[in-house]
């Protein structure tokens, strides 16, 4: 049980992400919080202010999560490295599929970017993401194209990836591994400099 004067914003969250991550999006509520940790659903209320605020706290600790995932990998190789975080972001969906339905809650306005304050670790997640294909891009690795729209593609490709997985076909991890590839390396060699 938690003492009234010790709740704070992030217990709340870490409750959350844990009945989510154990049984699903389905069983989060703000009373099942309050009930884990022992308080009374309105002692969250100073903390997060409905269910959306939580649900929006728990897609940027999976959006931070994701940057973490994607700050380790060292390839000096630009296009390497944007391989490399296609694949850490189906990886992701696929180790924690309710934690990644979260993640989508929250819809960005794409054409009114969000700012770093709105949402900021899915911003740096983004950016990091399109840092590595303007890296690719001056190394001629990839066509002189939009930064933006090739980034678009390649989560689009990525989050279909890991979808289709996550439907239920069971393909077997070596098939899956494999598909991922096929996707991401088909994709990105449709934006290669010399295609």
């Amino acid at each position: 049980m938690v003492v009234r004067g010790q709740l704070s914003r992030e217990l709340i969250v870490a409750a959350a992400h844990d009945i989510v991550a154990n049984e699903g999006l389905d069983a989060l509520s703000l009373r099942r919080v309050a009930k884990e940790l022992g308080v009374t659903a309105p002692a969250l209320y100073g903390h997060v202010h409905y269910k959306a605020d939580l649900l929006r706290a728990l897609a940027e600790l999976e959006m931070a999560r994701l940057l973490r995932a994607f700050e380790r990998i060292d390839a000096t190789d630009p296009l390497e490295r944007v391989r490399l975080q296609a694949r850490a972001y189906i990886e992701q969906a696929l180790a924690d599929p309710a934690l990644f339905e979260v993640m989508f809650l929250t819809r960005p306005d794409w054409a009114n970017q969000p700012t770093v304050e709105e949402l900021p670790a899915a911003t740096q997640a983004f950016a990091a993401g399109a840092a590595a294909i303007e890296a690719a891009i001056a190394a001629g690795q990839l066509r002189d194209e939009d930064p933006f729209m090739i980034s678009l593609a390649l989560w689009s490709a990525s989050h279909g990836v890991a979808s289709v997985v996550l439907a239920g076909i069971n393909l077997g991890d070596a098939f899956t591994s494999r598909l991922i590839d096929v996707v991401i390396d088909n994709l990105l060699a449709g934006f290669a400099a010399d295609h």
